[in-house]
């Protein structure tokens, strides 16, 4: 896993809705939220109404977010740009979303699964790398997003986030042939 306090690793992607070129200098805010999503995986479906609420009650404000795929869309055709505008038309995400065709960037944030959140501070270091919250697929736990937005709040007010933080759990990236990372054997 990337260590918090790790700085946020570059990224240059194309946004799949406005065809615009996102880059890690394109967040400017005190928080910037990056998120391992895609289109097939029953565990992001499951908390992807929740996503939805929390990207809005989070406008305006001073995070900046950016959702990502990096599943081989060859494998996983909802998982390629066509699929992840519509998920995203569906949600309403107001946030770039953009696709990672060579994986390079799940693989520099050492990204293992969908969904899995990275949420840096105002200085680009890594403060958060947990779940969303306890609900999964089936077990009766309501979507709230608690976790996470535990995290964001305290980095937008300036503090500290919790120390003892639960990983993700979810699908794992769906690599490309002979394209999975060391970290992720």
């Amino acid at each position: 896993m990337l260590r918090l306090g790790t700085a946020a690793p570059d990224l240059a992607l194309t946004d799949v809705v406005s065809n615009r070129e996102v880059r890690l200098a394109s967040f400017t805010r005190k928080g910037l939220l990056v998120m391992f999503l895609c289109r097939h995986c029953p565990f992001v479906q499951h908390i992807g109404q929740g996503l939805a609420a929390l990207a809005k009650d989070y406008a305006g404000t001073e995070l900046d977010i950016v959702a990502i795929s990096s599943n081989d869309a060859e494998g996983y055709p909802d998982d390629g740009p066509d699929g992840l505008r519509l998920m995203a038309r569906e949600l309403g995400f107001w946030f770039p979303y953009c696709h990672d065709d060579t994986q390079r960037v799940a693989k520099a944030y050492q990204a293992a699964c969908t969904p899995d959140f990275f949420l840096f501070d105002a200085g680009r270091k890594l403060v958060y790398r947990g779940q969303f919250d306890d609900a999964r697929p089936g077990n009766g736990v309501a979507v709230t997003g608690r976790d996470l937005r535990a995290a964001i709040d305290a980095t937008l007010a300036g503090r500290a986030a919790a120390s003892q933080q639960k990983p993700s759990i979810g699908c794992n990236i769906k690599w490309k042939p002979g394209n999975a990372p060391a970290y992720f054997s």
